[in-house]
């Protein structure tokens, strides 16, 4: 698997991306840390398997499948599924039944989208009062709501049970991938350390080893095969300040 990947521009405002890949042979990669949930339609031998991805607190190592074809919806942070919360699906994910052109979802059964179609699935899911979106789970990133000291408990039991995670671990999860996306790039550790805001390097590199699997060195010295970051994430897109 070498990820091609290629991403597409989503009009729906619970997506982060959707984006589609293929694979010719089977192989072992790194799975990242990741903070956002996603839906995966895989196809392999003429047979789709759908499968609902939660957040991931480590790196691990995973297998791709051969001579296959994929796409998935990642939603938006905060936006997910009561019927499958990401409490549930922590470091985990579930398989949905299919049969034929459909797959089952809570109650529902709903004909397997291809990537354009991405959104008319999100809708129908709003629509079918199965997908919900948690408008505190921004805010709490940035720390913005912390003077409502009588609501900080409230807030916080809010944000795990739509990301399934606390607020500290989303954002070193979202600061890991950007200390990635900038070390391959090119940027030296000391100015990822600089304008990241870690500590030292031991700090880098002991966040980096649990998170995306790599020492910082290991990381600047060459390319590896691992998922791929968010296009968020890409130097371009990274605001240091």
């Amino acid at each position: 698997m070498d990820f091609a990947v290629e991403n597409q521009k989503s009009d729906s405002p619970l997506v982060e991306t959707v984006w589609s890949s293929q694979s010719t042979q089977a192989e072992s990669f790194t799975s990242l840390a990741v903070s956002l949930s996603e839906m995966v339609f895989t196809r392999q031998q003429g047979i789709t398997s759908v499968m609902m991805r939660g957040p991931e607190t480590r790196a691990t190592i995973a297998q791709g499948p051969a001579n296959a074809e994929f796409f998935g919806i990642t939603f938006k942070l905060g936006v997910y599924m009561p019927a499958l919360p990401p409490t549930q699906l922590l470091d985990r994910h579930a398989n949905l039944r299919t049969i034929g052109g459909t797959f089952w979802l809570h109650d529902h059964a709903l004909p397997i989208p291809n990537a354009d179609e991405a959104d008319l699935l999100i809708e129908r899911l709003v629509r079918l009062g199965v997908m919900r979106s948690e408008s505190i789970v921004e805010p709490l990133v940035k720390n913005e709501l912390f003077e409502r000291l009588a609501t900080v408990r409230t807030l916080q039991r809010r944000f795990v049970q739509a990301t399934g995670l606390n607020q500290r671990t989303v954002q070193s999860i979202e600061r890991a991938h950007r200390a990635v996306a900038l070390l391959e790039a090119g940027m030296t550790i000391p100015d990822v350390i600089h304008d990241l805001g870690y500590t030292d390097q031991p700090h880098l590199t002991k966040m980096l080893r649990h998170l995306v699997g790599r020492t910082p060195a290991r990381i600047a010295k060459g390319a590896w095969l691992h998922a791929p970051l968010n296009p968020r994430d890409s130097p371009q897109s990274i605001s240091t300040k």
